[in-house]
């Protein structure tokens, strides 16, 4: 049995990472109307509130069920939701993770994602010592690509026909990150070289 996790409150600069609630809705409606956002995750292309509440609800049981950690990325500021990132547990076991993100048009331009992304894998690999991370990030996707890049991710290779999106499979690049890769600050009694 996977035990139910508890959305901790990361924060960074900017931004705060946090568990998802009903007062959310606001961001929801307008990720709906976003062209890409609804093909790739569970966003609703059609908002309701009844949709966004089944969306949100949808958060806490992935948190509940133990398969991951949903946070809003929302401005320290005002606490305005401004997109997500996840971090799934599904291939755990193996000792990775993966990570998917979006924020909406009014947000994009910002480094508000590679913010986001930099602070859940600080504590992805500090706190929770997962040994690898990934995410994946489709060809023509160049300001995902730059995201993954700005928070460390390394571009692996071309994964083709990879991914599901919409009404096509599509071709991702897959990027990974692990704990070597960061740099870290030299022990006060290292030798010198």
């Amino acid at each position: 049995m996977v035990a139910a996790l508890d959305v901790p409150r990361l924060v960074g600069d900017r931004i705060v990472l946090r568990e998802w609630d009903l007062g959310d809705l606001p961001l929801v409606r307008e990720a709906s109307s976003d062209e890409y956002i609804p093909l790739v995750t569970t966003v609703p292309s059609t908002y309701s509130r009844e949709a966004g509440e089944a969306f949100i609800r949808r958060q806490w049981e992935r948190a509940s069920a133990g398969s991951g950690y949903p946070f809003v990325i929302a401005r320290v500021e005002d606490g305005r939701g401004l997109g997500m990132v996840g971090l799934w547990l599904r291939e755990l076991e193996e000792g990775r993770a993966s990570l998917g993100y979006w924020v909406v048009g009014s947000a994009r331009g910002q480094g508000i994602a590679a913010e986001a992304v930099r602070t859940v894998v600080a504590w992805a690999l500090d706190e929770l010592h997962i040994p690898r991370l990934h995410l994946y990030v489709e060809p023509w996707n160049v300001a995902s690509q730059r995201t993954a890049e700005r928070a460390g991710f390394q571009r692996e290779g071309l994964l083709r026909s990879w991914q599901q999106v919409g009404e096509e499979r599509r071709d991702m690049y897959v990027y990974s990150l692990l704990s070597a890769d960061l740099p870290r600050p030299a022990a006060a009694n290292s030798p010198i070289a």
